[in-house]
């Protein structure tokens, strides 16, 4: 009954000067908003990474040519191998690194030399000039790469209309074409089905016989702006890609392991084969790089909780900014009810009375702005998507919600404190003769 008291009390003096007390609980509303609008972009960064992927695919080593750090998790732009892998390789000799060839995908396909293995898919990128053509459009920037069949369930890329490469395109080495949603949507907008038409990369007539479904991820690898075509085309036709030892060169080597458990093992067994068919012996460096898709996760998401915490301190700057508006608003409130609070000891208020009272108003001021900046932070993460384009989604969870509202309790009976104790060590007599 005393708490439901001081609250109403509370109430009844923010009333009475209605614009300072909007004021005061503006910057506790900018600062929730934002420690909510921040920590949004956060995870909504850190979902599209884990989206990414996933869709290719968690139980995926991606192997390509080039000194690594010498182990699964190493190389240029992926996240660094462990420790124990890097020392283990600190003291051996660099050696040309050697391409990766269709032998090399043979030997890794034979589950007597590499255990656990469901598929293996190569691929071979072609360097493409003009873009691709189409009647009078054109699409540039466009990746195009040679595939095998494989390379659909590996890489989870079921063609939303048509058909994949097949085997007898590969073996035929046919111009064929699969083509990604942006590069469909560039040249077919205004023509309707691509199916059974043709397009020029190169100079070279491409059936298209299949359409990627939209994934709308961007970057590097995009599958939205790529076209497939059959390996042995891209090797042969399109490109040349030359041969190495009797065998037709690679740029790299996608392997999907039967289990999450079974990853570093596999990467182990690759590793070995390798090594041995790469001639490296025990005194040369790795020539190849493995990349572990869920290692590639994992650092994904120590990446996006760093950016989340650095967001959510930003947005914890404002809102201690809006606690300091609080005590001083609170100090003014103190003064000006000197002869109150000098009334109420007279009539026999006690100093935690006193002090409650002023440490209720301050929490109240608090929490009205923390409820008032929910919404206003949950109107602004709704909204960021949509005025920033690269901004895929934003995610406001529970957490968050609890912690933006906790933060503002605890400002407002952290910065409360000093003036209801100020206003609880008054003296009666002294507080009644104020002026």
């Amino acid at each position: 009954m005393q708490l439901w008291e001081s609250i109403q009390i509370a109430l009844r003096a923010l009333t009475i000067n209605k614009l300072r007390t909007i004021l005061t609980m503006l910057g506790i509303i900018i600062g929730v908003a934002a420690v909510i609008a921040l920590i949004s972009i956060g995870n909504g960064v850190r979902q599209s990474m884990n989206e990414q992927f996933t869709s290719l695919g968690t139980n995926l080593l991606t192997i390509s040519s080039g000194q690594g750090r010498g182990g699964p998790g190493g190389g240029p732009g992926g996240p660094p191998g462990s420790q124990e892998e890097d020392e283990s390789q600190a003291d051996l000799k660099e050696k040309a690194a050697e391409p990766l060839t269709m032998k090399d995908v043979e030997a890794l396909s034979d589950p007597a030399q590499v255990f656990h293995v469901v598929a293996v898919a190569p691929t071979y990128n072609v360097n493409i000039s003009g873009g691709i053509i189409y009647e009078q459009e054109q699409a540039t920037g466009v990746t195009v790469t040679g595939v095998t069949p494989n390379y659909e369930t590996v890489r989870n890329l079921t063609p939303e209309v048509g058909q994949f490469i097949s085997q007898d395109h590969e073996e035929q080495r046919a111009r064929v074409a699969v083509l990604g949603y942006e590069v469909a949507q560039k040249l077919f907008e205004t023509y309707g089905s691509p199916l059974g038409e043709s397009v020029r990369i190169n100079g070279i007539s491409f059936e298209v016989i299949g359409v990627l479904p939209e994934s709308g991820q961007g970057g590097f690898g995009n599958p939205d702006n790529t076209v497939l075509v059959p390996l042995s085309t891209a090797q042969t036709r399109l490109g040349k890609s030359g041969a190495f030892r009797g065998s037709l060169i690679v740029s790299s080597i996608y392997v999907e392991v039967d289990s999450q458990g079974n990853m570093d093992a596999t990467s182990d067994e690759i590793t070995a084969v390798l090594r041995e068919r790469h001639r490296l012996g025990t005194e040369y460096k790795n020539d190849f790089t493995i990349q572990n898709q869920a290692q590639l996760l994992e650092f994904g998401n120590t990446m996006a909780t760093t950016l989340t915490a650095f967001l959510g301190s930003i947005a914890g700057v404002s809102l201690l900014v809006g606690g300091i508006g609080v005590m001083n608003i609170m100090l003014v409130s103190v003064t000006e009810r000197t002869r109150e609070i000098g009334i109420r000891k007279a009539v026999g208020a006690k100093r935690r009375d006193i002090l409650m009272q002023f440490l209720v108003e301050a929490m109240v001021i608090s929490l009205i702005g923390g409820f008032m900046g929910i919404g206003v932070g949950y109107g602004i993460s709704l909204s960021l998507p949509v005025m920033i384009s690269a901004l895929r989604s934003t995610v406001v969870t529970p957490e968050s919600i609890l912690l933006a509202t906790g933060f503002s309790a605890a400002i407002g009976l952290f910065f409360g404190v000093y003036p209801a104790t100020r206003a609880a060590r008054l003296r009666p007599i002294e507080a009644l003769r104020y002026e």
